[in-house]
């Protein structure tokens, strides 16, 4: 299992920080990324750093089929920390390995308490608010706008998961007629039940099903995959199967990829604690990442992360 390790370490290096940021949120830039201000928000300037395929231009074409329509595929991700705080860090080694793969991949910043005293309201604004943006600017960005996905880790996963199952909650002056639903759901041990025997119920009250992911499912939801441990102490397996039953009776397809006697925040790359190296689940949950958004038609060939692994990642969490 070490033998991949160092696969997965050397893209982590690509997402060493470039430079210090104004933007406290969006933090520190990266080698390689292109950041951008995707909204302000009075005097708050929310950024989201892209990520580009090797030689990118706004005309290419992914994949190289018959059906594929103007630009390529794109996922963006959303940090975790509990609607508190959170930095863009986090997923920056996921966006570089999808742009190594083809796709143009983001990090977005979104508002938090520490930072703006919000609540968890306005943060599944922002992320609708991205997926929008995204969308508006797809032509310029070379971005095919049906092909978008949303990601994140738990808060992050519920605002991605919530851009893509709850109505409403838009922000005021945007162009309602570009969709912010993603088109596919890239979540990893996601807060997607804010009830009552939810997570963060105590932040959201009564007004739970207005954000709650569970809440909201209907026909009509985008393809989603999630990560999670068995030992996670913030997301029971029950919520995450009953999440996945009840996508699957509205005809959705929902995977879901259980890690034994893993807890919360498993999957992140050690580079994102300020260790050397990339965890062994990262490599894992990121190879079954690739392989979803292969089954989409998102990408093409083998995931090159971790190859060698072969039968024996490509298992894990096949429950």
């Amino acid at each position: 299992m070490r033998r991949y390790v160092f696969l997965a370490a050397a893209l982590a290096a690509m997402c060493v920080p470039a430079a210090a940021a104004k933007n406290p949120g969006g933090g520190p830039g990266f080698d390689g990324a292109k950041r951008e201000i995707y909204k302000t928000v009075g005097d708050v300037k929310l950024t989201i750093d892209i990520f580009t395929p090797p030689g990118h231009k706004p005309a290419d074409k992914r994949p190289s089929s018959a059906k594929a329509t103007a630009g390529r595929p794109a996922a963006v991700f959303f940090f975790g920390g509990g609607w508190n705080g959170g930095s863009v860090r986090q997923f920056a080694p996921h966006c570089a390995y999808l742009a190594s793969r083809g796709m143009v991949a983001m990090v977005a910043d979104y508002r938090v308490k520490s930072r703006q005293k919000t609540t968890p309201f306005e943060c599944v604004k922002d992320g609708k608010s991205a997926v929008r943006w995204i969308r508006t600017n797809a032509g310029r960005l070379g971005v095919d706008p049906k092909r978008i996905a949303a990601g994140g880790g738990s808060a992050g996963g519920h605002v991605a998961a919530a851009a893509g199952t709850v109505p409403g909650l838009e922000e005021d002056g945007e162009d309602r007629a570009v969709s912010p639903v993603p088109n596919a759901l890239l979540l990893f041990n996601p807060v997607y039940d804010n009830g009552p025997k939810g997570y963060g119920y105590s932040r959201v009250k009564d007004r739970y099903k207005e954000i709650s992911p569970m809440h909201n499912i209907r026909k009509g939801m985008p393809p989603a995959i999630v990560f999670l441990g068995t030992r996670d102490k913030l997301i029971p397996v029950a919520t995450a199967k009953a999440f996945q039953a009840k996508m699957e009776a509205v005809g959705s397809r929902s995977e879901l990829r259980l890690y034994e006697g893993q807890g919360h925040g498993f999957f992140n790359a050690r580079a994102f604690r300020k260790k050397k190296g990339v965890s062994e689940y990262y490599v894992k949950t990121v190879r079954q990442m690739d392989l979803f958004l292969a089954s989409l038609g998102w990408l093409e060939g083998e995931p090159t992360l971790g190859k060698d692994a072969g039968a024996a990642a490509d298992k894990a969490g096949s429950r």
